[in-house]
């Protein structure tokens, strides 16, 4: 069983971490790129078979959320899991009422997505083998290989906390490894590994710096859109 995704995601360097990340799990290929809403509908409405969608929700020309309205209303059944940076409430409510059957929230790994995937992977097999009517155990049992096992998806040695403190400096200024370990109160060091990491990811671009007679410092730049 090949499981063909359709990544939708703005930001050149994420979607194409994105699609490399699907290619390099078993089961799964990259049915297409899609960079904004209108993107994704044509490639759907000109009939690019799509098993899965990976969603990002803060897209230039529509919320993610109103995308897969469209979706719907054109019929298309593919599942959806969200892989966004949008941490409100509201929008995960939304989210699941909508039928999204995972939410991964960036900064991630490929470990991270790869455990998703493989989890998605499994209730679509699960659901191949099932018959026509099931009993309730069955149902637990397909429900449930959707459900996390826990951990976080960020890199051994790395906190969700500290994450939260270097995306929140960045989102305020673009800054240096120096300035984030003085604003959050790591070390240069720790600073750098998590700056490097979203670097990684594609949530944030990378420049020189040029001050005084110094060498130039690594400034990091924060590439979401509308606080996201």
């Amino acid at each position: 069983m090949t499981i063909r995704v359709l990544v939708v995601e703005d930001e050149e360097i994420a979607a194409a971490a994105h699609a490399s990340y699907v290619d390099r799990v078993p089961g799964f290929v990259v049915a297409g790129v899609a960079r904004s809403g209108a993107d994704a509908v044509r490639l759907l409405r000109d009939g690019t078979a799509v098993d899965l969608v990976l969603l990002d929700m803060h897209l230039p020309d529509v919320h993610g959320l109103e995308l897969l309205q469209r979706i719907r209303q054109d019929g298309h059944l593919c599942d959806v899991i969200a892989v966004t940076s949008a941490r409100d409430l509201d929008v995960v409510r939304r989210a699941v009422s909508q039928g999204v059957v995972q939410y991964l929230l960036k900064p991630f790994t490929f470990a991270g997505l790869r455990g998703k995937l493989e989890q998605y992977a499994a209730y679509r097999a699960q659901l191949g083998e099932a018959e026509a009517e099931v009993v309730q155990d069955e149902v637990d049992a397909l429900l449930g290989t959707l459900r996390p096992t826990g951990g976080s998806a960020l890199p051994k040695g790395m906190s969700d906390a500290t994450m939260r403190l270097v995306t929140e400096r960045l989102r305020e200024a673009p800054s240096s490894a120096t300035e984030v370990a003085d604003a959050t109160g790591v070390s240069r060091v720790t600073a750098r590994r998590y700056l490097e990491h979203l670097a990684e990811t594609g949530l944030v671009a990378k420049h020189s710096r040029y001050g005084g007679g110094g060498r130039p410092e690594v400034e990091y730049r924060w590439l979401r859109r509308d606080g996201a």
